[in-house]
């Protein structure tokens, strides 16, 4: 039997999911819409990127099925500030409780506190390969894209604080209206509420309060409204989350919508005011777990913990931080800097299995594995195999050779060469490219937790021995020379103490001539590495 290969992937099992969905639609799609947020309120974490890559693929699934497809990148730059973020000047405080469209960028270099934010996002999915268009929530709100629905919700908000009180067992909007309006006297929006709404306006009072926070010091600050009353539109304000993804969902015409754990809820008001209010059958979702730092703490946008796409894109590929995104969805993941040569490596053995120089008996594993690779290069796989070399051997030779050293490219590629991880036909670019991941992964974070190198006692003896006779002033052949003869003292034949020289140097089992390697990588170094095996 010939498994399908577009039937096997999560992303084209979704695919199949929109086009169920679509069967149920009185008004059908010319064009098939996926989304994501921009949370523009914080400093945009690796975890947001995963909402924009997941997106961004099931648009390319939807291509690849010959259907018309786009992707928008949504920015929730209408919501009002709660935090400051750590490394963010003090002063920003003042500005908590303000649309983060409203407030002035802190650094001076975009229009506003939430343009800035949402920069830092879209510049990271510009280097993964994610195109999208951009939306505004400020301007939909501004231009009324969302007019119909915002006061279908208004004008029946009783039902909406019904549905709200059912789903998530909150009885505050059977009383309040689902909406914030930003106070014209002092430019807050969680402190307002509306008092009553007719004619397409609101008349609102600012008299609520709320709890901010300054997470550089973990000060709470309160916020309080300034008292003022008045009347104003509905397009100066936004409806409150357990509603507003329905609302732009309907206006958008969105298909498909991914999200993480930690909204469910809001999902589940969400999906049901689409279907109870709005007369409009709610996207296709795909629930994903939540990325983690190593302590299991989950990261978050104003904390300190932000792992942001950039970082990542320091130490490894694009290809490897999709792999990230693109793996299994329903199971939280460890995101730290020691996951990145883990990636490289598996994008490797990806590409290995899709040409067919590793096998995989299982037939269905095969298939998997194969199209996950065309979902890590964007369904644009290459004619031929890439470069594979495995980072963690990289990362241990770019580790004992130092940037400084004269020629360190070519001596580099002389081992991988020697050693035969290294095809005779490459990509000198690639390689050049994974040199530099693997040193700024070296200068960076430091040298990966290689396994040791397992050796008797006689090779640890005898490299005692070589250790306290290596000295400062040896040149390379009398270090060469000194390698024959303590293999000889005892007993070792050169060519194994040679291997063992360079396994416990490079971590693998040859290399260019030892004596000329250890004088460029330097003897204090050498014996600093050879210690490790006392």
């Amino acid at each position: 039997m010939v498994l399908n290969m577009e039937k096997i992937f999560w992303c084209d099992k979704l695919v199949d999911e929109i086009l169920e969905r679509e069967e149920k639609l009185e008004e059908k799609s010319d064009v098939f819409i996926t989304e994501s947020g921009l949370g523009a309120s914080g400093i945009p974490h690796i975890g947001s990127a995963g909402d924009c890559v997941r997106a961004y693929m099931i648009f390319l699934a939807l291509k690849d099925r010959g259907l018309k497809s786009k992707y928008y990148a949504v920015s929730d730059d209408r919501d009002g500030l709660r935090k400051v973020p750590i490394g963010f000047p003090k002063n920003l405080e003042e500005s908590i409780g303000h649309p983060v469209s409203n407030i002035d960028d802190p650094f001076g270099c975009h229009r506003s506190y939430g343009e800035h934010m949402s920069s830092l996002l879209m510049d990271g999915m510009e280097k993964i390969g994610v195109e999208f268009e951009f939306i505004s929530s400020d301007d939909l709100y501004k231009k009324g894209v969302m007019d119909k629905e915002i006061k279908e919700i208004l004008k029946n908000h009783e039902k909406a604080g019904e549905i709200i009180k059912r789903e998530t067992l909150q009885e505050r909007y059977t009383e309040q209206y689902p909406f914030f309006v930003i106070c014209e006297n002092c430019g807050k929006i969680y402190t307002t509420r509306i008092t009553d709404f007719h004619n397409d306006k609101v008349e609102y009072v600012c008299d609520e309060s709320f709890l901010g926070k300054n997470s550089e010091t973990g000060e709470e600050i309160r916020v309080k409204g300034c008292g003022y009353r008045g009347e104003t539109s509905i397009r100066n304000g936004k409806l409150q989350w357990k509603v507003e993804f329905a609302a732009r969902w309907k206006a958008l015409k969105i298909n498909f919508e991914a999200f993480g754990k930690d909204i469910l809820d809001s999902v589940k008001v969400n999906d049901a005011i689409c279907r109870e209010m709005l007369n409009f059958e709610p996207p296709v979702h795909a629930l994903y777990e939540l990325f983690v730092e190593k302590s299991g703490e989950r990261i978050s946008k104003s904390k300190g913990n932000v792992f942001t796409p950039q970082v990542w894109l320091d130490y490894g590929s694009p290809e490897s931080m999709r792999l990230l995104m693109l793996k299994r969805l329903n199971y939280t993941r460890v995101v730290n800097l020691f996951e990145i040569p883990k990636h490289m490596d598996e994008v490797d053995r990806l590409a290995n299995v899709y040409f067919g120089e590793e096998e995989i008996s299982n037939e269905r594993e095969r298939a998997h594995l194969k199209r996950l690779y065309e979902y890590v290069c964007l369904l644009k796989p290459p004619e031929e195999k890439p470069l594979t070399v495995s980072h963690y051997t990289l990362i241990d030779i770019c580790n004992v050779i130092p940037k400084k050293i004269k020629n360190r490219y070519e001596i580099i590629k002389n081992i991988l060469l020697r050693t035969k991880l290294l095809p005779k036909d490459f990509d000198e670019s690639e390689l050049k490219k994974r040199i530099e991941y693997a040193t700024n992964f070296v200068e960076d974070v430091g040298k990966t937790k290689r396994e040791k190198i397992e050796l008797t006692s006689l090779e640890k003896k005898a490299l005692s021995i070589f250790k306290e006779k290596l000295t400062e002033d040896m040149s390379a052949e009398e270090i060469q020379t000194l390698i024959f003869e303590t293999a000889k003292e005892n007993e070792i034949k050169p060519r194994d103490f040679f291997k063992t020289i360079y396994r416990v140097i490079l971590g693998v089992d040859q290399g260019p001539r030892a004596g000329s390697l250890i004088k460029i990588i330097g003897v204090e170094r050498i014996k600093e590495i050879i210690s490790e095996y006392r």
